[in-house]
């Protein structure tokens, strides 16, 4: 088999000391919060909305012209 050559090489202070730190502890993040919502959907719902309040006006023109007709 071939030997497979590593990306990274091992290297050693020649000075100093050399620490290894094999204690795994947990890290806390910062919670991320996510939207109920998204702003798409806000948007979509803004646009329905806004159709049906045009729809509700032109019924309530139509009620009253036809109440001034008759």
């Amino acid at each position: 088999m071939a030997e497979v050559k590593p990306m990274f090489r091992e290297v050693l202070p020649k000075q100093g000391q050399l620490s290894v730190e094999d204690i795994t502890t947990m890290v806390l993040c910062k919670p991320k919060l996510l939207p109920l919502k998204s702003l798409t959907l806000e948007k979509l719902e803004k646009m329905q909305q806004a159709a049906q309040d045009a729809i509700r006006q032109q019924e309530t023109a139509e009620k009253e012209q036809q109440q001034v007709t008759q």
